[in-house]
């Protein structure tokens, strides 16, 4: 999910981890506090102390996100859930589930934990202020104190995949039974609430609101990308639960010997099949693969005297797959490996090729069938390609 995020450290058995963009939150927070908060309801200080007090409310936020998504990945936990890590970015922070809840209730337990978590900080700040009274730490603690409360609010309006949204969709869920149901309609209202706050957002920008519209607007499409994204992934999943990479691969695909020159490869194989990646092998055994761009490595005035095992790629497990692998884990390992298609074997032998495109079709075929998933059997027999 996020491609810069930095490890910082573990908390109970979680990695913690922070994305590049939460950088420009923090810049914005500090620079924010400091410059207009701060000095209204402190006012006498010099700059530098306004920064110091900036810096340290940044920091409490900081630790009040990650104890906010420590308890989702602690209720998870315990519910038999994994949890990838929990990483901070720029619209806040977010507990990285491996897998969705097996239950409506698990699912509100998981959901309600964050804003229950917030809400709990908020009294405690809040208390801590009154018993400070009005110095430097007591003017701290108020603001960190309302900072959680408008956290625990806003977290639980009913607008998957925000927290009220996912304790939405666990209604929805225990009142139908159907997960993928209540996850459209729990991803409908998060789009009505993203627009919502869009529409908000441009107003009071034209109102002379200023960055405070602009963020508006920016949490707008957060919300309406996650939401959408959050019920598409969804989506995948069941359509493409219960089949095997047998059952949605290429079967048969062409192929190329070592020996074969890259001319003779380019002519009679992908050009002739309009392909652009081809398993290599000798005697039925997978030794690699080549594809289009390996091809375009290599001065095409050296084709005629290239050799298919000068450039190939070799076969490692990163791009082998067997045949009774899940197209759900086949997904995955297209989705965060380095590979566009995966190569179907059985032992070293050739079985197939699995793409994108392979697990997309089944998926828009699936849905146009009226989707629903069915237990992992015996794979059906394919047409070739």
């Amino acid at each position: 999910m996020f491609g810069h995020s930095i490890r910082l450290f573990d908390l109970f058995g979680f990695e913690i981890k922070i994305d590049a963009s939460w950088l420009l939150i923090a810049a914005l927070i500090v620079w924010s506090l400091s410059s207009g908060y701060f000095p209204q309801v402190l006012p006498g200080l010099t700059q530098t102390g306004y920064l110091a007090l900036s810096v340290v409310a940044m920091l409490g936020l900081f630790a009040s996100l990650i104890l906010h998504e420590l308890a989702h990945s602690l209720v998870a936990r315990r519910h038999g859930l994994r949890i990838g890590g929990i990483t901070l970015f720029l619209f806040g922070g977010v507990a990285e589930l491996v897998e969705e809840p097996k239950s409506a209730a698990s699912e509100f337990w998981i959901a309600i934990a964050g804003p229950v978590m917030s809400f709990a900080l908020a009294a405690l700040f809040s208390l801590a202020a009154l018993a400070m009274g009005e110095g430097l730490l007591g003017i701290v603690l108020a603001y960190l104190g309302s900072i959680n409360l408008v956290l625990a609010v806003f977290n639980l309006l009913p607008a998957f995949p925000l927290d009220g949204g996912r304790v939405l969709r666990a209604w929805l869920w225990a009142r139908s039974g159907d997960m993928l149901a209540a996850t459209r309609k729990a991803s409908g209202a998060g789009s009505v609430l993203a627009f919502g706050l869009m529409a908000l957002g441009v107003f009071s920008a034209l109102s002379g609101g200023g960055i405070g519209g602009a963020w508006m607007v920016l949490i707008g499409f957060f919300v309406l990308n996650a939401s959408r994204g959050a019920y598409h992934r969804l989506l995948m999943q069941d359509s493409l639960k219960g089949r095997r990479v047998a059952e949605v691969m290429t079967p048969d695909p062409w192929t190329a010997t070592p020996e074969m020159t890259l001319a003779e490869l380019a002519e009679d194989v992908m050009i002739a099949h309009a392909i652009s990646f081809v398993p290599v092998v000798r005697g039925g055994a997978v030794l690699g693969y080549v594809d289009a761009q390996l091809l375009r490595a290599t001065p095409r005035a050296d084709w005629p005297n290239r050799l298919v095992q000068d450039v190939m790629e070799p076969a490692d497990d990163s791009c082998l797959v067997p045949p009774r692998m899940t197209a759900e884990d086949a997904l995955n390992r297209l989705a965060q490996g380095p590979h566009r298609k995966l190569i179907v074997v059985e032992g070293r032998a050739l079985r197939g090729i699995v793409s994108l495109r392979d697990l997309m079709d089944h998926i828009a075929m699936v849905q146009a069938l009226g989707g629903g998933a069915r237990p992992l059997g015996k794979p059906g027999p394919r047409a070739r390609r």
